[in-house]
This record gives C-alpha cells, structure tokens and sequence, in this order.
C-alpha cells in the first residue's frame, strides 16, 4: 500500500517590525508597503504543530520566533496534502508568487 502524502507547505503572517531586520529588507527589495510580510516553509507536520514549535524555539526560523503572528491557511490549506518533493518544489513557487505579489517574503 502507498504511503499518504502528508508534507504540507505553510504561511506564517510576520508583525511589520520584521521590516526593521535588515536581512528581511535586503531579501525584498519589491516589497509593497501595506502587504504582508510572511514566512513560507514546508513540513512533514500539520501546519500549526509546525507554527507550535517555531514560537517554541525548536527547531525555530528566527523571524517566525520573535515576529510570527499567525499562520495564513488561505493561502497554502488548498495545496496541502503532497508528496515531499511537491512540497519542496510548491515552498519556492509559493514564495515567488507572494514576493511577485508584494508580499515581503522570508523563506529559507
């Protein structure tokens, strides 16, 4: 029997303030004042098991630790689940697509 596809892509909203990391800046040179800023990244997990352990520091993105609001399902929930190697293809074209779209991006 086949394995079920349960990688998932995510989006966490960033508070504004990321702005002020000159890394996030630098990596978002296009970005739309207004727009969200938001972390993309994939997981084996559910989607807020994976936010649970950013916010915790475990295995944590340091943006998502000191800015992470919430996550976004409207943006990623339609995608999820897939096999591994969609979800790492589907993190960048998600992150490309919300870059190209205004958004401020961080996705490592």
């Amino acid at each position: 029997m086949p394995r079920r596809h349960h990688h998932s892509v995510y989006v966490v909203e960033l508070a504004l303030d990321v702005l002020d990391e000159p890394r996030f800046r630098k990596a978002n040179p296009d970005y739309t004042y207004g727009k969200p800023c938001v972390y993309v990244g994939m997981t084996g997990l559910a989607p807020d098991l994976r936010f649970d352990k950013h916010m915790a520091g475990i295995q944590a993105n340091r943006f998502v630790t000191r800015y992470g609001q919430r996550l976004l399902p409207q943006l990623y929930a339609v995608y999820n689940p897939m096999p591994y190697g969609a979800a790492c293809e589907m993190e960048v074209e998600l992150a490309i697509g919300l870059r190209e779209a205004g958004y401020g991006v961080w996705q490592a």
